[in-house]
């Protein structure tokens, strides 16, 4: 027969060391809970804005150049000056610009720009009084919506390059949404502007 008179007993030291351990394990799992819901969300937030950076950028359709006659001695545009002090230069910059495929909304006041020549660097912000005018609609607002708006970015040469630009010359240009999205390229001025009102770059 067998015997049920005889129990066995945990003693006090072991009964410590489980809890302990039951303790430990679950503090550890709400630790590695809470970090994976934070790297989660960290890399969420990694991802969306690396998207933003590559995907909301502008789009250059087209660049142009408004020829003037500039004064070499006063360093500004001024068609009454005189034959000697006069040469044919870029006096303003018209880009054509929409929002590339995918992107967001771009609200253009928020775009930063630069300039790089061989002699000179800019850099600024657009500006809606001196940069920024509609081509394809009527709004209250510079904020690129659709693919088939137009806005035209107007770059007076002396005030936003820091100098006149001659024929021949190269420029960078480098247009940054407040997203970081970069779009770059390169103007060629046409050798000659003589008997040029305008010129494609």
């Amino acid at each position: 027969m067998f015997e049920t008179n005889n129990r066995g007993q945990v003693g006090i030291g072991t009964l410590i060391v489980f809890i302990a351990m039951v303790l430990v394990a679950a503090i550890a799992a709400g630790v590695l809970i809470n970090t994976a819901g934070l790297l989660q969300t960290q890399a969420e937030a990694t991802g969306e804005e690396s998207q933003q950076q590559v995907s909301d950028r502008l789009q250059i359709q087209s660049s142009t150049g408004a020829v003037g006659t500039f004064n070499t001695s006063s360093g500004e545009f001024d068609e009454t000056a005189d034959d000697e002090d006069a040469e044919q230069r870029i006096e303003e910059i018209n880009l054509t610009v929409t929002k590339a495929p995918g992107a967001d909304d771009i609200q253009l006041e928020n775009v930063s720009y630069q300039f790089v020549t061989s002699d000179t660097v800019e850099d600024d912000v657009l500006n809606e009084d001196d940069n920024l005018d509609f081509i394809t609609r009527e709004t209250d607002d510079f904020v690129i919506t659709d693919r088939a708006d137009r806005y035209r970015l107007t770059f007076d040469t002396v005030r936003d390059l820091g100098g006149s630009v001659e024929g021949g010359d190269r420029i960078a240009v480098t247009l940054t949404t407040a997203q970081g999205a970069s779009t770059r390229d390169e103007l060629r001025v046409p050798d000659s502007l003589v008997d040029r009102d305008a010129v494609t770059l």
